[in-house]
């Protein structure tokens, strides 16, 4: 492309028709926040409660990640075929189906007497809930203006950033102070309630009515072998990620297979996809999508900020848990006050994003959250509550200026009538960016521990005088202490055992620390990146989710 091409000015997408829905704008974007706020939360709240779902139901705490694994995997399979879907019964249709299919299985996933049953019913749960987001996000895109939509996914944006900050937090309460059960159960209300709005107040455009009208003239031939692909191939990348820490990744056989199964079943899709566009069939995923230097772009940034917000929301409470010794509940609480932090800005970043150019606010997000990491080196073993809270909101108020940004020009890249095909490509790239962020920081945590405790036992031996000092100075206090109960032979041999105990945390110390540098430059990389955008005209557009 071109050095003028670059710099050219891009316009809105515009709409297929002029149509304005009949019910209020605003009351339509709370419907859809209500729901997104429901199946958001649900990817986080299970996490603290696994240990009594396996207690509950008789099995291991390996097994039990299996609750996780399954939502995870049925998520990434649905969302890029929303789009796909929706063509064939209409976007209104889709929704409400998978928000009754949501709740339905949620309510299973309560009542679940096995282990097997439950993994099962969040199966359909994650299908349910793949199936909203790009369905949420469309819907809102198409309602409000270009003018209104910064505005309109800020508000979206709050649920999607806050439900997973407080999910730990509640599921840590619900857990305490009820049942496991229950942190299915209140799925139910909140669907029937958006049941109901959305059947009173959501339609479908002219364009998408239209869709579906010549869709189902032609009759329902469904692209079997594309969603095949499509199922093989996300499932078994999700299963990688989920488990190749916990199998020693390749040198397990059946992360082996199951990455030739992805990498087979992911390129076999791309041809298969791409012979659909070229014989004038719906495909699957819309790949001339990507034909878009802004889309491309765009795409990597969501996934970066994938691996940064999913990343640092499970590194966080597993740091102030393992070294600092705090319960779930606090360790969700630390987290908390960044949700807060993004609640306050997000009507900013919403008024600012249709005054200013997009790419600049991208910029400062990622500069300003790379910063905030870099202060995070700062971190050690007698930090405060405090301290660490008011890193994260630091952390957060950068997150808060890139949702809605990086959205505007995705959208506005977009040609017209593909709001949904947008729409689960980049819900694609933020949910399979947070499961690459997460097993990387589980990976690097467990490499990086091991690596720091051979380097620190090589400068402590026997011989080593700070260890025969605090070995000898132990040895005297626990026997004078102790009289007869501790020979001296005794308390030397316990001093050393100490000072291993604190060589093993100094090195986990020192892994958390490299995981933070790694997501630190991984977000700084981003600034230069976000310039290879062109420009949205007027600084307006898009949608996020």
């Amino acid at each position: 492309m071109s050095a003028a091409t670059h710099t050219a000015t891009l316009p809105l997408t515009a709409p297929l028709t002029v149509w304005k829905p009949r019910a209020n704008r605003w009351a339509i974007a709370l419907t859809v926040t209500l729901a997104t706020f429901m199946e958001v939360l649900d990817t986080s709240i299970a996490n603290v409660a696994l240990p009594h779902i396996a207690g509950g139901l008789g099995a291991s705490a390996d097994e039990a990640t299996w609750v996780l694994t399954s939502y995870l995997v049925a998520n990434a399979v649905i969302l890029p075929a929303s789009a796909y879907m929706t063509t064939f019964l209409g976007r209104k249709r889709f929704y409400m189906i998978c928000v009754m299919l949501f709740g339905i299985s949620s309510a299973l996933c309560g009542l679940a007497p096995s282990l097997p049953l439950l993994i099962f019913f969040r199966i359909l749960q994650g299908i349910g809930g793949g199936g909203l987001a790009p369905s949420e996000q469309a819907i809102l895109a198409d309602t409000f203006e270009p003018k209104d939509r910064g505005k309109a996914f800020a508000v979206y944006g709050i649920a999607v950033v806050c439900a997973p900050a407080i999910g730990p937090t509640l599921g840590g309460w619900i857990t305490d102070n009820f049942d496991w059960r229950w942190i299915f159960f209140i799925n139910v209300p909140i669907a029937l309630i958006s049941l109901y709005l959305t059947n009173r107040i959501v339609e479908d455009p002219p364009h998408i009515v239209e869709e579906v009208k010549k869709m189902q003239a032609r009759g329902l031939n469904l692209d079997f072998l594309g969603f095949g692909l499509l199922a093989i191939g996300f499932g078994s990348l999700e299963f990688v990620l989920d488990k190749g820490q916990e199998d020693d990744w390749f040198g397990s056989s059946l992360i082996t297979f199951f990455t030739v199964a992805c990498v087979t079943s992911l390129v076999l899709m791309i041809f298969w996809e791409l012979r659909q566009i070229r014989t004038g069939h719906r495909p699957i995923l819309d790949l001339t999508l990507f034909k878009s230097k802004n889309f491309a772009v765009a795409f990597v940034l969501m996934f970066i900020l994938g691996c940064s917000l999913f990343g640092t929301t499970v590194l966080i409470p597993q740091f102030v848990q393992s070294m600092l010794g705090y319960t779930a509940e606090l360790a969700g609480l630390v987290i908390s006050p960044g949700g807060v932090g993004i609640l306050l800005l997000m009507p900013l970043v919403g008024f600012l994003v249709a005054k200013v150019d997009a790419r600049y606010m991208i910029a400062y997000g990622f500069f300003s959250s790379a910063i905030a990491m870099f202060a995070m080196l700062n971190l050690n073993m007698n930090v405060t509550y405090g301290y660490v809270a008011w890193l994260r909101i630091f952390q957060a108020s950068g997150l808060a200026f890139l949702f809605v940004p990086i959205s505007t020009i995705t959208f506005a890249a977009a040609p017209p009538g593909k709001n949904n095909d947008v729409s689960g490509l980049t819900n694609l790239a933020r949910n399979i960016g947070g499961s690459v962020g997460t097993a990387f920081l589980v990976t690097l945590l467990a490499r990086r521990a091991q690596f720091h405790q051979t380097r620190l036992a090589d400068h402590l031996t026997s011989t080593t005088t700070t260890l025969q000092n605090q070995a000898s100075a132990m040895a005297l206090y626990l026997h004078s202490k102790g009289g007869m109960a501790y020979s001296l032979t005794q308390g030397r041999s316990m001093a050393q055992g100490n000072v291993m105990r604190q060589l093993i945390m100094q090195a986990m110390m020192l892994s958390y620390l490299d995981v933070i540098k790694c997501f630190a430059v991984s977000m700084l990389l981003m600034v230069p990146l976000v310039f290879l955008m062109s420009k949205v005209k007027g600084g307006r557009g898009g949608g996020m989710h």
